[in-house]
């Protein structure tokens, strides 16, 4: 049996997440993501048999990097703040690159189920939540339960460019003019985030 050539695996891959994260095309059939790669869609069912496997691929994948910032965002030695400062500043870098990537992986899990969750890693969120009590006993954060502050913050990171093309239709701006709005972003949250002294 041949060795498969795993550049042209990678390069498809690849292909598809810029697709799926990138573009929005979440319905790309194989033949669009074969063409968009620049190989025929024999070599892409040679390395993935299926679209549902190609799928699953990307989605690990995804799951895994997501998995891996968040741990060394959270993990981080640094004080609270700065570990947050760090954390939107990673978020906001990979939702402007892929702002469909949450909408994959969301899609993905209410198709594939729940099985394909074990590549998330839930002992960084757990020290991150004792660090978000650590700081609302000391004053700085508003009192709430930590888990209500994570999806706080994920959903002032998140949902402004999950909605960013009803955003701009609704109030009539430019893709420049939003991306102004979005790099506005860290210190608005932080200020909605850390009480004032």
């Amino acid at each position: 049996m041949p060795l498969k050539n795993t550049g042209t695996e990678s390069l498809i891959k690849e292909t598809a997440k810029r697709l799926f994260f990138a573009e929005g095309k979440l319905h790309a059939t194989t033949q669009e993501i074969a063409d968009a790669a620049g190989v025929n869609r024999t070599s892409l069912h040679y390395y993935f048999r299926s679209r549902d496997l190609l799928l699953e691929a990307v989605f690990k994948e995804a799951m895994q990097g997501l998995s891996l910032r968040l741990a060394e965002c959270m993990e981080a030695e640094k004080p609270f703040k700065e570990k947050i400062e760090n954390l939107i500043e990673v978020f906001l870098k990979d939702m402007i690159a892929f702002p469909y990537q949450e909408t994959f992986l969301v899609t993905e899990i209410n198709t594939l189920g729940k099985e394909l969750m074990g590549n998330i890693q839930s002992g960084p969120i757990q020290t991150f939540l004792k660090d978000v009590r650590t700081e609302m006993d000391k004053g700085t954060l508003e009192e709430m339960d930590p888990i209500h502050f994570l999806m706080n913050l994920f959903s002032l990171l998140s949902y402004p460019l999950i909605m960013a093309p009803l955003y701009r239709q609704l109030f009539q701006i430019s893709v420049e003019d939003f991306a102004i709005l979005i790099n506005q972003r860290k210190e608005m949250i932080l200020t909605m985030l850390f009480k004032k002294n």
